[in-house]
């Protein structure tokens, strides 16, 4: 299922491209989701980029070892704590799985429209850790999309097909920073798809907070990922908690480690394998 939003921006309109339908798109998820730091490139040729596109990050190791050094230097600044190279490449890794999957997942939310998004049209700036999206036109929606009628859209049968594409378009995207990160990471394949798996689910359960609709949110993204689907090697898998006053709350339990809790060994994320629900329950009544 997919969630259409009412928003003039997101209408097709007078837009007579998939780049500038993208883009407003894109700016609308920046200004609903507080924690996704993302711009949209200016299409000017002329004006200075910053920072290290996502390719670079699979074909340049300097501009790999660039991106973690910036990492590990947020890290100090922000928690006073110097964290080890393997910390650093996960923490990055899940940044940016988590911003990118949302920039793809956040358009189907809202849209129901798949963009593909390439690791040469996302750029990161190393010192403000805000990415950059340059919008293509590449998009896939279902037949009767008014979407459908711009140059370069693709349509999909039936909404398990756009599903389907989102979770390909998702998984070819990250494959190839996997490769180049694992060294770094240390950690084997099922771990590195279960940390994106993690970051594509919570990003679509992350906007439906911020939109007021966790329960359809949480419906979404169990429809995406029912149970494990390759290279995912599991599903959304929420489940209820019970409250002290009988209110039932939303969690779940990553399968792949943000390693935060090496950083701040009393905070670990509120879905980490870390955290009993006795806390999590604790956690969320206190807000």
């Amino acid at each position: 299922m997919t969630v259409a939003v009412a928003v003039e921006t997101l209408s097709t309109g007078a837009v007579t491209s998939v780049s500038r339908l993208l883009a407003g798109t894109y700016r609308q998820l920046g200004e609903v989701c507080e924690a996704l730091t993302v711009r949209v490139a200016d299409p000017d040729p002329t004006v200075t980029q910053m920072g290290v596109t996502g390719a670079e990050l699979t074909k340049n190791q300097d501009a790999l070892d660039a991106f973690l050094l910036a990492e590990s230097t947020r890290i100090q600044d922000r928690y006073d704590h110097t964290p080890r190279r393997d910390v650093a490449a996960s923490r990055a890794l899940h940044d940016y799985a988590w911003s990118v999957g949302l920039l793809m997942s956040g358009v189907w939310y809202l849209t129901g429209r798949v963009p593909r998004v390439h690791p040469e049209d996302v750029r990161i700036d190393l010192t403000t850790g805000v990415f950059e999206i340059s919008p293509r036109s590449d998009l896939t929606c279902l037949p009767g999309d008014p979407a459908a009628a711009l140059p370069g859209a693709l349509t999909a049968p039936h909404e398990e097909a756009l599903r389907a594409e989102l979770r390909v378009a998702v998984a070819d995207h990250m494959e190839p920073l996997l490769s180049a990160i694992a060294p770094h990471i240390r950690r084997g394949p099922r771990a590195l798809w279960g940390m994106v798996t993690d970051d594509l689910v919570s990003g679509i359960w992350y906007l439906g907070r911020m939109l007021g609709q966790e329960p359809v949110a949480v419906r979404a993204a169990t429809a995406l990922l029912p149970s494990a689907v390759a290279p995912y090697p599991g599903g959304a898998d929420f489940r209820r908690l019970a409250g002290s006053d009988g209110r039932q709350h939303t969690t779940r339990t990553r399968m792949g480690c943000c390693m935060y809790y090496t950083i701040r060994p009393a905070e670990a994320c509120s879905t980490c394998p870390r955290t009993c629900d006795a806390e999590r329950l604790r956690r969320i009544e206190e807000d």
